[in-house]
């Protein structure tokens, strides 16, 4: 049984706290929120399945422990690749159902058509790769579904990079958490569970970074752009 840690607000942040005290239906629920319900992007999702995979023996044994730490940590997988699939293909079902209204709607102030037809643009020529790699960046993971359903991405070409995406995820995170952390303990004797604060900020900064040299690289190129652009005449 997980232990009850005391609850502070800064707990929402650490992945390890969900673990603790909400189990493994809290952990697959939130994999789900986090695209299946778009106000999920606040949720931790990297680190969280990090972490799991360090718990992965103690959440599988919540249902069924197979006296493995190879097949617990492949269960876990797989519910994991359930969940975000799941998750994935609620995303793009709002963002179907909400596309033909945005594509009618008029321009206002917070609204451009023009964004959307760039952003089908886009998915047209990078669909695949925009489906498989936003799974590893914050953020862009919760909206992508959505923005490849309103822009009308072919729903079998989703699905399966859906798949793909979300296999990779899980395998590569889970993973990486279970076996570093089993390295570690039998080869230096180091418990990283006694550290994770510093792993997750570390991991969380290792995935943001490129989002934000986007940001950052992108709106400098535009700045640019315009101020060499000459005026119209």
């Amino acid at each position: 049984m997980f232990e009850l840690l005391q609850f502070n607000w800064t707990d929402l942040l650490n992945p390890e706290f969900y673990i603790q005290n909400g189990g493994l239906w809290l952990f697959l629920f939130i994999v789900f929120a986090e695209t299946g319900l778009f106000a999920g992007f606040f949720l931790p999702g990297d680190s969280l399945l990090f972490v799991a995979g360090i718990y992965s023996n103690e959440l599988a044994r919540e249902i069924l422990d197979l006296n493995s730490d190879f097949l617990n940590l492949l269960l876990i997988t797989t519910l994991v690749v359930i969940a975000g699939v799941t998750g994935n293909l609620i995303g793009y079902w709002f963002g179907s159902k909400s596309g033909p209204y945005l594509f009618k709607r008029e321009d206002t102030f917070f609204f451009k058509k023009k964004h959307l037809f760039a952003a089908k643009d886009f998915y047209d020529k990078h669909g695949a790769g925009a489906v498989v790699f936003a799974r590893f960046l914050p953020f862009i993971r919760t909206f992508a579904p959505i923005i490849a359903g309103i822009v009308g991405m072919d729903k079998k070409k989703f699905m399966f990079y859906n798949i793909v995406g979300c296999v990779a995820w899980a395998i590569s995170m889970l993973s990486a958490g279970h076996y570093l952390y089993m390295f570690f303990l039998k080869r230096f004797n180091f418990d990283i569970k006694e550290h994770l604060e510093a792993i997750v900020i570390l991991i969380i900064v290792v995935t943001t970074a490129p989002v934000l040299i986007k940001v950052f690289t992108g709106n400098k190129k535009n700045k640019t752009e315009n101020h060499q652009s000459p005026p119209n005449s």
